[in-house]
């Protein structure tokens, strides 16, 4: 596991203390980076826990630590956790898909292993940390929780646990003062989609059905987690929040 330092800016907002501290697992690229540096950018200080992503060509990102991060690998993410201090904010953004390739038994429980069992893992052991700071979780869920995909069953399926363990992660530790909840992101541009909106023939008919008339970007599902952690959605938890420009709504 190796890391890579970002200076930590000089000014911060007054609802993100210099203290507030926030993981961001799959924070390396698509929507988990966007939602580094919203982080970042408010004043939060920020680890970005993934596979290492190219190097933007802007450099690193102020208050953004970058920690290489294989949730595969053994127990790496336990003690990734249980090194920290102290935590107030996780979350859950890693995400694999095979579009095509999920029927395969070992492909779909390589995608349920990172998706599902990862979001899983990192909450368990977050616990006590975020018991102590009164911190709170977004995972990272989809569309597909509410519909099938039919190329991706292994997505699909592990997208709608992550939306009904963050249910039961809610009731479970909200007497401990752990707020729980997700962001269901529609047809977003990131590297996972690239295939789908590169191409005019698969982009047109989601345009189309999206009454916003666009892709999303990651700074869009940045905000609504940038809400979900902050101090106006104090009496929500269990929430499973679309964004995706009214595409389940159409």
């Amino acid at each position: 596991m190796s890391e890579e330092n970002g200076a930590v800016p000089a000014g911060r907002s007054a609802d993100a203390p210099a203290s507030r501290t926030a993981v961001v697992i799959g924070g390396t690229s698509g929507i988990g980076a966007a939602v580094a540096e919203r982080f970042a950018a408010s004043g939060t200080a920020v680890i970005a826990a993934g596979l290492k992503a190219p190097r933007p060509e802007r450099g690193p990102v102020p208050g953004v630590r970058t920690v290489e991060l294989d949730l595969t690998r053994g127990d790496e993410l336990e003690r990734f956790i249980g090194s920290l201090p102290r935590l107030d904010v996780l979350v859950n953004a890693a995400g694999a898909i095979a579009r095509g390739e999920e029927y395969d038994p070992a492909v779909f429980a390589r995608v349920v292993e990172i998706n599902l069992t990862g979001t899983m893992r990192a909450c368990v052991a977050a616990r006590a940390l975020l018991r102590d700071a009164g911190g709170c979780i977004v995972n990272v869920a989809s569309m597909l929780s509410f519909f099938g995909g039919p190329r991706v069953p292994a997505y699909t399926s592990s997208k709608g646990g992550v939306s009904q363990l963050t249910k039961a992660l809610a009731v479970a530790w909200a007497a401990e003062g752990i707020r729980v909840n997700a962001v269901a992101p529609g047809w977003i541009r990131t590297p996972l989609t690239a295939e789908l909106y590169d191409d005019p023939a698969t982009a047109r008919p989601i345009i189309e059905r999206t009454p916003m008339r666009r892709w999303g970007d990651p700074a869009d599902v940045a905000g609504a987690v940038a809400f979900l952690c902050g101090p106006d959605a104090a009496f929500v938890t269990g929430a499973v929040l679309p964004v995706d420009g009214g595409y389940l709504a159409a």
